[in-house]
């Protein structure tokens, strides 16, 4: 091409004076020669969502945790207003370190306590239970016959007698081991909660439920007096709490990554604009949430950082392309639309493909995955406009200092020199190297293989007791053991409900069968208690018959059972006695304990269904949690096909060659297997909070390997060897590529010292993700490579080689000469 061709294209201009501004495609005209208006625009989107981001919420929702499309969640849902609370709710333990519970201070401090969460909003109160409430009752056999009343009668005035009245109601209650302890040293306040304040008609806020509950807390705790509290609801309120030090690490994740970029470009400017413009994208993916009614929760609190990091990728690599175009002799804007040139096809590829891979998360039928979907995707998509347009345009207005610039170009070695100048760079190049390659994929081979029997062992849902999204010994995981230890009605209900005709539900065909399955239950190691109709039914025969234990049976006599019916507490079954509640009382929520429980109540219910007689699946919190490991499971397999489907597809459409698609997404694959081994090794289960994390990982890694490989590919296709089109990906996004995967592996890492250890978690698994995905962009991608390409277009000859290192060599003796007029003009 001729001097005036190059020039009238804007290809071999170096001057402001000599570009013509023209050339380039319709978008970069648009872009370019408008800069000063898509400035006006950014900075007016900027302000507007800015303001919107200020009125987004963080909270949570019970319904949208659980697959509401499930069959037992459609039971769940179906029933729900016949059942008493047995979705989200809350337990309030009321301990006394010593005496017993029995002493009018205790009662007194009980009274305090149920009044004031009575009157929190929020409270399904009718269902409301404590020894306080009118629901809780006593029943016994007198020689008049049955009596009974308020465990706490309505003559109680905190003397001897009454305190002893109260101790005898309580053991003639049938609470003990539900709402009192059997040391009689605690009792429980049970709160069911509604999904909406009722007072204002939105959404309950769990953060100000847990501020509330912690002030009663404070208030009522001390002295003799300990107070412990467990609940999807607590649990949430303390993540929302925690959220500070969440916003803490995520401030340390970007000063390590501006430290690093600064130490790499030695440009606070430019370090310092892709900081900004990463940031901007995440301001408006949160200001794009609040204008569509989203709100952010705990679980999906991460995915800023996330966009952050992506943005971050793209970023440093425009910047790095800008400053080594600068210090080559172009003039800043010149600079800034070469770079758009060579690099803006190769990220929007990347960005569609991330935002592609996280919209796939929509198959999965969770509200808070669904949401996380949205929101990573377009955070995704708002990264093509900062960090793709704004930043380019950005740099061509301020460009980079002479000295960093200067510095860029004289750091650049030519030929051979230009792994020899450290051990690291000579150490990726040799990975195009034939023995150096099998060795690299035989044991990535070895590791895929190991990693894959490891994660055979990788379970569903819970593998700890009490709330594993946080420490072990966090005051709620402690409030959970106190509960554990001291209530056989545990906080862990799995509820099977039972439908009858109506007024069928006290007939003795049907309490037999509810009896067989209680007794099924209980010989779980994982089932403390249970409690039913039928538990109920054998225990007033005992009554009816002056206290009689050869009388504790099933009598098959319906009259009989239905006079139990009268006296019964409504929570076991509904107003029309067509819908029966069989309890059963966890140990725990762990994942093994809810499949041994769903397994036994499936195999009963397809034995002993019929017409009269309907078991179904699932009620209370573990029956909820299992219907969600269950859809977790289903979905994990099928989240992972679609998320590789959409990546291989973009890949495709991108380098248009199955051998580029293929080593792109072998290493992706390899990460994804050995990240399941850790999460085995690291006691990590899969839950809604974690099966996102490893879809985004996908996305993550993608990027990497598609800038290497597009900058690979097209050196190929110039002629050079394998060799030298890796050198030369090496040299213009390989160690961006490198430099942004360790520094956001080592800013992520900081996570382990979080309280919240599901941010822990996060921290380590994204740590690895990001750092192996780096690593498998620049060694096994060229080992594949290697192996992939036609033979002819891996080595070339002496000859060519000496030629091409000439070149190099007058190229950047040249590139060398303008940099240092460069750094002496500014210009």
């Amino acid at each position: 091409m001729s001097t005036d061709n190059k020039n009238r294209s804007g290809a071999g201009a170096s001057h402001l004076e000599d570009f013509d501004l023209h050339s380039g495609s319709p978008l970069e005209r648009l872009i370019f020669n408008r800069r000063a208006l898509v400035l006006i625009l950014c900075l007016i989107a900027s302000l507007v969502l800015a303001w919107q981001a200020s009125s987004l919420r963080l909270n949570a929702s019970f319904e949208k945790m659980i697959p509401t499309g499930h069959p037992y969640i459609a039971n769940f849902l179906d029933n729900r207003a016949e059942l008493s609370g047995l979705g989200n709710s809350m337990r309030i333990a009321v301990a006394v370190k010593q005496g017993t519970i029995f002493s009018d201070d205790y009662l007194r401090t009980l009274a305090g306590i149920n009044d004031e969460v009575y009157l929190l909003p929020g409270v399904d109160r009718p269902y409301m239970k404590s020894l306080w409430t009118p629901a809780t009752r006593w029943i016994a056999v007198t020689e008049e016959g049955l009596e009974g009343d308020t465990v706490i009668p309505g003559d109680y005035d905190g003397s001897e007698r009454s305190l002893e009245q109260v101790r005898l109601n309580v053991q003639r209650s049938g609470e003990i081991g539900q709402l009192v302890s059997p040391n009689f040293q605690s009792s429980v306040i049970y709160l069911p909660l509604l999904d909406t304040n009722p007072q204002t008609g939105e959404p309950l806020d769990y953060g100000a439920l847990s501020r509330q509950i912690e002030q009663i807390r404070s208030k009522y705790q001390g002295g003799n007096i300990e107070i412990h509290i467990t609940g999807f609801a607590k649990i949430v309120g303390d993540l929302i709490e925690g959220l500070q030090q969440v916003l803490g690490f995520f401030a340390i994740a970007v000063a390590v990554a501006t430290a690093v970029l600064y130490g790499y470009t030695h440009c606070l400017r430019s370090a310092l604009l892709v900081m900004g413009c990463s940031l901007v994208g995440v301001l408006w993916q949160l200001g794009l949430l609040a204008l569509l009614g989203f709100e952010l929760d705990p679980y999906s609190i991460l995915v800023p950082f996330l966009v952050f990091a992506i943005g971050i990728s793209h970023g440093a690599q425009k910047m790095n392309g800008i400053m080594r175009d600068i210090g080559s002799g172009l003039h800043r804007y010149v600079a800034a639309r070469h770079t758009f040139r060579r690099l803006f096809r190769t990220g929007m590829a990347a960005l569609i493909t991330d935002a592609v891979g996280f919209a796939v998360l929509l198959v999965i039928d969770i509200g808070v995955i669904r949401e996380l979907a949205i929101a990573a995707s377009l955070g995704v998509m708002v990264l093509i406009l900062t960090n793709l347009v704004l930043l380019p345009v950005l740099l061509s207005f301020i460009g980079v200092t002479p000295r960093a610039a200067a510095r860029a170009v004289r750091s650049e070695p030519v030929g051979d020199e230009e792994v020899e100048q450290g051990r690291i760079w000579r150490f990726f190049a040799r990975f195009t190297q034939r023995r150096w390659a099998l060795g690299a994929l035989g044991v990535a081979a070895l590791m895929a293989l190991s990693a894959g029997f490891v994660s055979r062992d990788l379970q569903i849902g819970d593998l700890d007791a009490g709330a594993p999204e946080l420490r072990a010994d966090s005051r709620y995981n402690r409030d959970n053991a106190f509960m554990v230890a001291n209530y056989a009605a545990s906080s862990d209900i799995f509820v099977v409900m039972v439908q009858t005709p109506v007024d069928g539900c006290t007939r003795y065909s049907v309490l037999s069968k509810v009896r067989a399955l209680t007794s099924e239950l209980e010989r779980l190691p994982g089932v403390e208690s249970t409690n039913s109709m039928a538990r109920l039914s054998r225990f007033a025969m005992v009554g009816y018959n002056e206290g009689n234990f050869k009388w504790l049976e099933l009598i098959p006599n319906d009259a009989a059972l239905g006079a139990v019916q009268t006296r019964a507490p409504r929570e076991l079954f509904n107003q029309e006695c067509s819908l029966l509640s069989v309890y059963a009382y966890l140990k725990d929520h762990k994942a093994a304990t809810l499949e041994s429980v769903v397994a036994t109540v499936e195999a009963f219910a397809a034995e002993h269904n019929d017409d009269e007689t309907h078991f179904m699946l699932a009620a209370g919190n573990s029956g909820i949690e299992a219907a969600t490991n269950i859809v977790v499971e289903q979905s994990m397999d099928r989240m992972m096909y679609l998320v590789y489907g959409a990546v291989i597809l973009l890949c495709w459409i991108t380098f248009r060659t199955w051998r580029g698609v293929v080593a792109a997404v072998l290493p992706l694959m390899l990460t994804s297997v050995i990240g399941q081994a850790l999460m085995v090794e690291l006691g990590i289960g899969i839950k809604v909070a974690i099966l996102p994390v490893i879809a985004l990982g996908v996305g993550i890694g993608v990027d990497y390997a598609l800038y290497v490989l597009s900058v690979l590919l097209i050196g190929l296709r110039d002629g050079q060897s394998l060799g030298d089109a890796y050198r030369s990906a090496l040299r213009q996004t390989g160690r961006i590529v490198m430099l942004t995967g360790a520094t956001l592996a080592v800013a992520v890492a900081t996570w382990v010292f979080s309280p919240i250890r599901f941010q822990a978690d996060m921290g380590i698994l994204l740590a690895f993700m990001f750092l192996f995905n780096m690593l498998g962009a620049l060694i096994l991608l060229p080992a594949l490579a290697h192996l992939l390409f036609r033979p002819e277009q891996v080595e070339r000859s002496g000859s060519e080689r000496e030629q091409t290192i000439e070149q190099n060599e007058s190229r950047v003796a040249k590139a060398q000469s303008d940099a240092s007029a460069y750094a002496l003009t500014g210009d």
